[in-house]
This record gives C-alpha cells, sequence and structure tokens, in this order.
C-alpha cells in the first residue's frame, strides 16, 4: 500500500535494483520493439542468456508441475499412437525427458533429442551419462535437426528463442508429424518484447500474440487438435502498458 502512494520514478527503480539483484525468482521489465533490441538493452549487471554449464545442472528436476500436464498427455499419447522421436526444443539438460519418464512407459527405441545452447548441452550430456540416459537422449544445438522427428515439443522455450516457430518450420526439410507446445508466453492483443531475470542471467522475452502462434502453426500445414492455457504459472511485466495480461498457452497441432 505504501510502496503504491511513491512516484512512478521512484518505483520502476525500486524494481530495475530487484530485477537486477534478483536471484531466485522469475522477474520481467522493460519493452522493446523487437526481440534483437531487447537483447542489447540487456543491462550490463548481469550475463544475457542460459548458456552457463556449471548453473545448468542446477536446473535438472524430476519433478512434474501442474502447468506440464497437458503436454505429458499429448507425449503419452503420441507414444501410444506408435511415435518413437521426440525433437525437445529448448529443453535444457532434458528436464522433461527426466520428469515425464517417472510416469510414462518409454518404448526401448524412444529417440529423444533435447536442442539447445552449447553450455547447457554440455550439462546435459554429463547428467545423460551420471544417469544412463544416453542411449536415448542425444543433444544438438541445431534446431534444423528437428527435420523428420515424430514430434517436436517446445516447453517454455518459445519465449527465449530469436527464431519465430514459423521460421524453425520453414527450415525442416521433413516436418514433424506433430508439435507439442506447453508453457509458451503469449498476450491476447499483441507481441511483447521484454526482459527475464532467471537469476543468474537475463534473457530476451518475446511474449507472442496468441493467436498470432496458433496462425503461424495453421499455415504450415498444421491442423489443431487440442489448445489449452497452463494456469498456476504467473507471469507480468510492471509498468508496461498491458504488461497484466500475459498467460502461458499450450497447444497440440497434427501436420495435415
Amino acid at each position: 500500500m505504501l510502496a503504491s502512494l511513491l512516484p512512478s520514478s521512484m518505483r520502476e527503480g525500486a524494481y530495475r535494483k530487484k530485477f537486477i539483484d534478483n536471484t531466485s525468482q522469475n522477474l520481467f521489465m522493460g519493452s522493446f520493439q523487437s526481440f534483437a533490441a531487447a537483447q542489447a538493452g540487456v543491462p550490463s549487471e548481469k550475463p544475457v542468456g542460459y548458456d552457463n554449464a556449471q548453473q545448468a545442472k542446477g536446473f535438472y528436476s524430476h519433478q512434474i508441475a501442474s502447468y506440464d500436464y497437458p503436454a505429458l498427455f499429448w507425449i503419452g499419447r503420441s507414444l501410444d499412437e506408435g511415435m518413437r522421436s521426440v525433437f525437445d526444443l529448448g529443453g535444457h539438460v532434458g528436464i522433461k525427458y527426466y520428469a515425464f519418464k517417472r510416469v510414462l512407459n518409454y518404448p526401448e527405441n524412444l529417440r529423444w533429442k533435447v536442442c539447445d545452447v552449447p553450455g547447457v548441452i554440455q550439462a546435459g550430456q554429463e547428467l545423460a551419462a551420471e544417469k544412463d540416459s544416453a542411449a536415448q537422449l542425444s543433444f544438438t544445438s541445431d534446431f534444423r535437426e528437428a527435420s523428420g522427428f515424430d514430434v517436436l515439443f517446445a516447453s517454455g522455450s518459445l519465449q527465449y528463442l530469436p527464431e519465430q516457430m514459423s521460421e524453425i518450420l520453414a527450415s525442416l526439410p521433413v516436418k514433424p508429424r506433430r508439435i507439442i507446445v506447453n508453457t509458451a508466453a503469449v498476450h491476447p492483443e499483441r507481441t511483447l518484447f521484454t526482459l527475464n531475470s532467471i537469476g543468474f542471467a537475463i534473457c530476451p522475452y518475446r511474449i507472442q500474440h496468441h493467436d498470432e502462434l496458433l496462425a503461424q502453426l495453421t499455415a504450415a500445414g498444421y491442423k489443431r487438435r487440442d489448445g489449452w492455457r497452463n494456469d498456476g504459472k504467473p507471469i507480468q511485466v510492471p509498468f508496461v502498458e498491458g504488461g497484466d495480461q500475459p498467460f502461458y498457452a499450450g497447444c497440440c497441432f497434427d501436420l495435415r
């Protein structure tokens, strides 16, 4: 209550300090014209992006969050339908591979490839060796290797990528049979570029117009099977017009 009585400039200054000093919260700040402009606007006090092998292993978790269940359902459904290859775009060290393995019966011939930045890949490969998962789990930093996979899975990653889904799909000679998107940062009215503090670093962040994302998938030759809103995962960009409207959402689309 008292904070709301302070001048806007003081409140924004206090929030900027909180944003830069953040070590454990998921915080957002600012509005930019493009993804590149957001990247250029990262404060100099923190590194840019996830490309940090030392920090990456700390993101390993076998827990399944409440907002993971729509994606879990469709991954399980895909396996039941005979799909045997998953390209996990922005899958970090294989977080969802390990989490979903707890409750799904992975077939022996499952091929799960994670695409991420080199520092994270290094940590993921080390973790896979420790957990004896290298037979099924592999890594790459080139999203074009998704060509020919049964499932393209993007969980909480599209917002961090310079490329939009339309560009990614256009680069693939053989498109995946199914696309499963979960916890994508979206906005009901427009696309917003901002910054995201993840504690040890700050990342440029795209909050995409929800309908635009769905339209891109349709234009790429896919038909919608399902769509959902990931309630329980908050997102807000303070001091930005419309910054209280973003939410996380997901969908499942099949190639026509």
